[in-house]
């Protein structure tokens, strides 16, 4: 749990190799490293992650987990709430997927839905008990504007996004009697390994100024963020476009 002067201890990345998710991690360091929980499939990327913030002066363990294989979702959170209380839990997993494919390929629209939402809510649903069980804790949650309004250029991705949106804000709800805190993160086009050659949308951000914005909420008690922040007003103005303009923009 938090130290005396409420630095965070142990923190959980769910989605061990996220640029955004590290990102947060790093920037929830106070006085002293988090000791860090990195939950993903086990590759020489994640060791070498764990290398990194071992250097750095983080304690690391590394915790099987995969999105697309649900029989390592709950041994995932089990084994990372085992070695002690968890302040923190950072879910940072997702696809984007091919947006064409994602809604005429049955396979390919059930490989993002659970990557993107049957497993986050799974996860979820298992990690908001064991924090009542402790009795502290919060959530950050990476969803996105996409989900706000989803458009014809990725509208199956959009709806995974709406779909964890919607939970976690709920969730949020849910949890707030018992003082566990839930900070939905809503970035817009983010610079990672993920968009790599895509072009960059306007306002876009790199996952640093992601996750200054998520640690900044989760800080000062807000529950939803925005990143960067003007895109709250470019998400209001396009859930109010009626839908014969709105399909004529160039999204």
């Amino acid at each position: 749990m938090m130290d005396a002067v409420g630095d965070v201890q142990r923190v959980l990345v769910l989605g061990g190799t996220s640029e955004i998710g590290l990102a947060v991690l790093r920037r929830l360091a106070g006085r002293r490293r988090p000791a860090a929980v990195l939950a993903g499939r086990p590759t020489d990327r994640l060791d070498a992650v764990a290398a990194e913030l071992r250097a750095e002066g983080h304690d690391v363990d590394l915790v099987h987990f995969d999105a697309e294989d649900r029989r390592t979702w709950a041994p995932a959170v089990e084994k990372a709430f085992a070695g002690g209380d968890v302040d923190v839990v950072v879910v940072a997993f997702g696809i984007l997927g091919d947006a064409e494919r994602a809604w005429q390929d049955p396979d390919d629209a059930a490989a993002l839905a659970t990557v993107n939402y049957t497993a986050p809510v799974t996860m979820g649903v298992d990690v908001a008990a064991r924090l009542r069980t402790q009795g502290h804790g919060a959530l950050v949650v990476l969803s996105s504007v996409a989900g706000q309004r989803p458009r014809r250029s990725n509208f199956a991705y959009g709806s995974t996004k709406a779909g964890l949106d919607a939970f976690y804000t709920g969730l949020r709800e849910a949890l707030r009697p018992e003082g566990i805190r839930v900070v939905v993160v809503r970035p817009g086009f983010v610079r990672t390994k993920m968009t790599q050659g895509m072009p960059a949308a306007p306002l876009a951000v790199d996952a640093d100024r992601v996750a200054e914005a998520a640690v900044s909420g989760l800080r000062s008690g807000r529950e939803v963020v925005w990143a960067p922040p003007p895109m709250r007003y470019v998400a209001f103005v396009l859930r109010l476009l009626p839908a014969p303009l709105f399909r004529r923009l160039p999204v």
